[in-house]
């Protein structure tokens, strides 16, 4: 008989059925509260620290407490992998600013933030999208300005991720002003006909993706130029070739965007070689 799922809430490990957060949890009634997701390959946290850093700056951003240190996070990760036997998947993090009466205004100082941990077995390495390459169509961006901070406030995502389920395809990747700011849950890059990759500036506009970066420090690597920069639909449609990172997906080879092919009509050689790269997944990979 299988061992019973089990998640991590304000300081017990417990049984997925046993878990509870109460009404009043701003998380609940705001969308009060900052999340991350590492990834998990061979019962290992993949790229962690930089994940726990963005936490603790989204967090600080809200000014919600950290109530752990790195060290702290990192014990309590690993022993809820273990204790689901989780060899490949995800651990998601979440903490809202606590329980208290319904105000918009912030609880009274001292008021515990909730911390709740659970983990997902699923297929990170060997995805057979990447293989054939992803699909994927623009929807226009309509989230908050302060996009950098991982906020759980992700309605815009989940109207885009259905946009692109509806329609048959793998991710949206979202539109302001013309130009492509990033997908619904991941880094949006193209590369230009002499081989230059190009994605978006870091700014309050979009989260500051942890697989963007290890992306572009391989590409530094290996001599490729990247080019921080606004990119237009149009200029995707004509990219050589487009694809897209996030800690679930490493590197997504993107063959088509809003039924456009793009390039050949198949992975291409530099998001290949990212995708091997990146799934090489060692402690170090993104």
């Amino acid at each position: 008989m299988a061992s019973p799922r089990i998640v991590y809430l304000n300081g017990e490990f417990l049984p997925f059925d046993e878990a509870r957060v109460p009404v009043m949890d701003r998380g609940f009634l705001f969308a009060d509260g900052i999340y991350e997701v590492s990834a998990i390959i061979d019962g290992r946290l993949v790229d962690n620290a930089a994940h726990l850093a963005r936490l603790d700056r989204s967090l600080g951003e809200i000014g919600i407490r950290n109530p752990h240190d790195a060290a702290a996070w990192e014990r309590l990760q690993t022993e809820l992998v273990a204790r689901n036997g989780v060899v490949e998947g995800l651990v998601y993090m979440q903490v809202t600013r606590g329980v208290h009466e319904r105000d918009f205004a912030f609880p009274p100082a001292g008021t515990p933030p909730t911390v709740m941990m659970f983990t997902q077995a699923k297929t990170v390495l060997a995805n057979t999208l990447a293989e054939t390459g992803a699909k994927v169509v623009t929807v226009e961006d309509l989230r908050w300005k302060r996009r950098d901070i991982k906020s759980v406030a992700l309605l815009a995502q989940v109207l885009a991720k259905q946009a692109a389920a509806e329609a048959g395809v793998a991710e949206a990747w979202m539109v302001e002003d013309g130009a492509v700011t990033e997908g619904s849950s991941s880094t949006a890059f193209i590369a230009t006909g002499d081989g230059r990759l190009v994605t978006r500036p870091l700014s309050t506009a979009l989260l500051p993706g942890i697989t963007r970066a290890a992306v572009m420090r391989l590409a530094a690597e290996t001599g490729l130029t990247v080019e921080e920069r606004l990119f237009s639909v149009e200029e995707a449609y004509a990219a050589a070739e487009a694809f897209y990172t996030s800690a679930s997906a490493f590197v997504m080879p993107v063959v088509a965007i809003d039924d456009r092919t793009i390039g050949e009509g198949v992975p291409g050689p530099i998001a290949g070689a990212g995708g091997g790269a990146t799934s090489g997944a060692g402690a170090g990979a993104p």
